[in-house]
This record gives structure tokens, sequence and C-alpha cells, in this order.
């Protein structure tokens, strides 16, 4: 059945990512005066009246230009036409019908989808009399707007709703995977994910920073639901002069504060940077499951031990990463891809996986007699009971009698314990001590 999708479509700089922002609630697309900034269709999930849909901000359509960006945003908002049930066609209402307009509308009277004309950028409601032009574009349903300002919006969205179809599914979802696809600008992030979907979705150029923005795409398979979030790659800070720029490295933690999982890809031809450690960083520190996609593989040169040096190289650069599993894959040729997904599923099974409380602390018991826990001037650690008090990533709370006697390498040795009985494989587990006082 799938969400009922709203497409919002328009030449660009007439306001359609301040209105997506709007409804969509949150800052997601970029928004700057350059046209053409808002390269990618932007996906979001948005609300009405507890009806919830995904929202697409496409690129701006600039109907004939040879440039390369401009023609294969013209092919995004194709693509939108193709997926949205309803279509909101943004128009600038203090500028009136531009010939880009009349090409557009024609693009979209074909579509033969409800189709609503956003009258946008008008600020005073008293001269609301500029609407009435735009009914010349053959459409008879035109709302008009200040995105900018809030207004008209709930009769713009009581008019999308409406157009809704009904076998359509509009109840909150939350068995959806969020898989945030992380790493350098130009490693494959975008092309992973069309790779999976079998379609051209994300704009792929071999220009460095074209997928500006992030992307939310759904893909449902037989047994699972999916969110993927494609992030434009994070640079470093000393180059980020641009907003776009900062705005993009803001994009990619808050994806990764977002997902469930973090799939994060390095360059084979270039090994492990310092930019892949942070992000990487950031996703461990943030108690994300993790997938290390070592892509490109097929540009690198083997012998009988290349990869064992890699993935050597790798748990030595992402210590920290040790529970993340690794892939070798090349997105160009295909191979493996299809391991990514079953990857995806097992390494969220045990982001979700509960122990109970006997078995954790029969582990716990055993790790404590093979090993006895810290002292401290003649007082050792006592570590009473356990128990998981959370899953997404799994967390247990040790019940001690002073938790000053604890120490980082001792928790490190209990989860390698549990992890020897719950491989975890892809998830970072927790720990938290409480002091429970004797007798």
């Amino acid at each position: 059945m799938g969400r009922p999708v709203v497409a919002i479509v328009g030449r660009p700089n007439v306001g359609k990512s301040t209105l997506f922002n709007k409804l969509a609630g949150h800052r997601i697309s970029i928004v700057e005066d350059t046209p053409g900034v808002t390269r990618d269709r932007i996906y979001a999930e948005g609300e009405w009246l507890n009806k919830y849909y995904t929202l697409i901000d496409t690129g701006g359509i600039e109907p004939d230009s040879d440039d390369i960006i401009l023609s294969q945003m013209r092919r995004q908002a194709e693509i939108a036409i193709e997926t949205g049930d309803v279509i909101v066609f943004v128009v600038d209402g203090k500028q009136g019908i531009t010939p880009s307009d009349s090409e557009i509308a024609l693009m979209l009277r074909k579509s033969n989808k409800p189709i609503i004309i956003a009258c946008n950028k008008i600020d005073d409601f008293k001269k609301v009399d500029a609407i009435y032009d735009f009914y010349e574009l053959g459409m008879d349903n035109v709302i008009p707007i200040s995105a900018g300002q809030g207004l008209g919006l709930g009769e713009l969205l009581d008019e999308i709703v409406r157009h809704f179809p009904e076998d359509k599914d509009t109840e909150y979802d939350e068995d959806i995977i969020k898989v945030a696809i992380i790493g350098k600008p130009n490693v494959g992030k975008s092309s992973i994910i069309n790779k999976i979907l079998g379609e051209e979705r994300v704009i792929v150029s071999d220009i460095a920073g074209t997928t500006r923005d992030a992307i939310d795409t759904y893909y449902e398979t037989e047994d699972n639901k999916f969110l993927f979030i494609d992030t434009a790659g994070l640079r470093r800070q000393k180059k980020v002069f641009e907003d776009i720029e900062r705005y993009s490295v803001i994009r990619t933690l808050t994806a990764i504060e977002r997902a469930d999982i973090c799939v994060i890809m390095i360059d084979a031809t270039t090994g492990v940077t310092e930019q892949d450690s942070k992000i990487a960083g950031y996703a461990h520190n943030n108690g994300k499951a993790s997938i290390i996609l070592v892509n490109k593989w097929d540009l690198v040169e083997k012998g009988d031990k290349t990869y064992l040096r890699f993935e050597e190289e790798i748990r030595r650069e992402l210590g920290f990463l040790s529970y993340a599993p690794i892939i070798f894959i090349s997105v160009k040729t295909g191979q493996r891809v299809n391991k990514l997904m079953d990857s995806i599923e097992e390494v969220y099974e045990n982001y979700n996986l509960r122990i109970s409380t006997g078995v954790l602390n029969d582990i716990i018991g055993r790790a404590v007699l093979m090993n006895q826990p810290p002292s401290d001037k003649g007082k050792r650690l006592k570590i009473y009971y356990s128990t998981q008090v959370g899953i997404k990533p799994p967390k247990f709370v040790l019940f001690v009698n002073d938790k000053e006697l604890s120490h980082f390498s001792y928790e490190r040795y209990l989860e390698n314990k549990i992890r020897e009985s719950f491989e975890y494989k892809g998830t970072p587990i927790q720990f938290e001590l409480n002091e429970k006082k004797e007798g």
C-alpha cells in the first residue's frame, strides 16, 4: 500500500523549499538564492489531521536547458510526477505567470494526477486577486499562500489530504528500519541506494558534491520496510566556506541521529581517512548500529592477502567499531550489494535484541568467577545483579557496591563475555552502573 506521496514541483526560486520546510516542520531542504541549489528530490514525512504522507521536494524544473544538472532535475521532476499521488505546483504570485510556468503546467496536465496550484508570496491576503491570472494554466485548484509567513497552509493541506487515494496507508508506521548512508563525497553513497532500488532516484554526477542534500528513500521487501537516508558527503571543516557546505555537515550529523543503522562507506582506493574516523566516532558515540562498507573494491589490485591487510587496517583505524561487520563491495559492478541488505537486517535484529535477566546474570556471574573485578585500597567491586533496561542500542544496568571501583577495561571485559554468548554483531552495547548499598 505505502504512504500517499505529495510532490512539490515548480521552477527554481518560487519558494518550494520554504514550503517544504513548513510542511515537514523542520529545516531539511537547503534554501539559498542560487537557482538550482535544491538539486535533488528531498523526502520527508508530513502529517495533517492525523494523516501521514511522504513529501517530495523536487529540484526546480528549468525547461529547455542543456546543462547536465538541469536536465537531470527535469528527469527528477518527471519521476516525482510518476510517483506523486497529489502534485503541488508552486508559482510566484508576485511575479505572475512566466513561460516556464506554462511549460511546467503542460507537463503536469498530461499526468492526469490531482494538481493544486500553490500561489506563493501572497503576503497580504487583501491582495488575493493576483491568483486569478493563474487559472490560465488550465487547472481549477488555485490556493493563495505565503510559505515564508505560514499563511494559507491549513487550506492548502486540507485540499492535499482531500485528494489522497483511498487505498493508501496514512497511519503512523513504527516498524521501519532507518539506515543512514554516510561517508566522504564521491564515495558512492547515492549510487548504492540506486543499486538497491534498481532505479536512478538520486542525482549522481561525477561532479564532487553533486548530491547536496540528505534524501529519504523508502524501500520495501517482503519482510521489512526501510528508510534510506542519503547524506551530503562530509567535507573537512576547514573547507567549509559556503553556508551550503555547513548545512551539509550538520545534515550528516542529523542523519546519524535519525538513523538506527549507519552504513559507513569507505573508499577502497584511499583507505580510512581522518574524516571517516570522525563520522564513525559520531555514530558510535550516539549508540548507533554500524556497518562498514568498503566500496570501489574492483579498483584495488589484489594479492593473496590484500583483503586481510585491508581489514586489519580498518580494525586498527576504527578500533572502537570492533563489533561492526565489514563488507567489501563494488557498486559499479554490483558485486556483493545484496550482502549489504542481509547485513542490515541481521544488525537491526541485534540492535533490538533483549536478553532475559536470568541468562544475563549467569553470563556476568561466570565472567566474575573467571576474572575478579578490580579493587582499590583493599575494597573490591561487587556486582550484585544486572538487567537489560533498553534496546536500540542494548543497554545494561549493573547494580554494584561502589561505582568508583569500576574500570573501563573491566566493563570492556564484561561486554566481550556478553558478546561471546550473544554476538550482538553491528551494535554497540552500553553499561550503566547503579550503587546499591549492602544490607
